[in-house]
């Protein structure tokens, strides 16, 4: 997984620099610093999804577009965001709310499709695949993910973002349900 996000550092250099901008340029529009895209884009940081996002967003390309030109050595599918990850972030005005940022996508000429999925216990089904990446987000309980034959075991607050034309299925071994938002980015 580590070749892989080190494979995003190097894609967004590549963006960056074939578009004429600096490193302060960018990291100004993401909200971030440039210290931070530095290290990202030097292999020594691993940004968390939100972050990520933010400059995908900044690079002004779209998600898809930027993860055709990702290359990755260990063969990474996919990219999960821990719960550990996920920061908290302040409002104007807003006493006793509490907003965690977790995921984030500037929306031009892509569809999206929002879905709470239950999955109980011991439930069965065959790996599907859709015509969108697609977006997890852990709400209660946990799950493995299959995703093209790895699996990825999710608890609550864990999120994952894959390619959702590689064959899927979210697998429960636990004894009680778990929830999760799911959000379909349609190609």
């Amino acid at each position: 997984m580590t070749d892989y996000l080190i494979g995003i550092g190097k894609r967004i250099k590549e963006i960056r620099k074939d578009t004429h901008r600096t490193i302060s340029e960018i990291a100004k529009k993401a909200e971030v610093t440039g210290g931070l895209i530095s290290r990202i884009e030097n292999g020594r940081t691993i940004p968390s999804l939100p972050v990520l996002l933010k400059i995908i967003g900044a690079l002004d390309v779209e998600v898809i577009e930027f993860f055709k030109g990702v290359t990755h050595a260990n063969g990474a599918k996919y990219i999960v965001s821990r719960a550990s990850d996920n920061s908290s972030i302040e409002k104007e005005e807003a006493v006793g709310f509490n907003y965690t940022y977790i995921f984030g996508k500037q929306i031009s000429s892509l569809g999206f499709e929002t879905v709470l999925l239950e999955v109980r216990p011991n439930s069965k089904r065959d790996t599907v695949t859709t015509d969108a990446f697609e977006f997890k987000y852990m709400l209660s309980g946990e799950c493995y993910y299959s995703i093209d034959g790895d699996e990825v075991l999710l608890k609550e607050g864990d999120s994952i973002f894959f390619d959702g034309r590689l064959p899927h299925v979210p697998i429960n071994k636990s004894t009680v349900s778990a929830k999760m938002l799911v959000v379909y980015f349609f190609i």
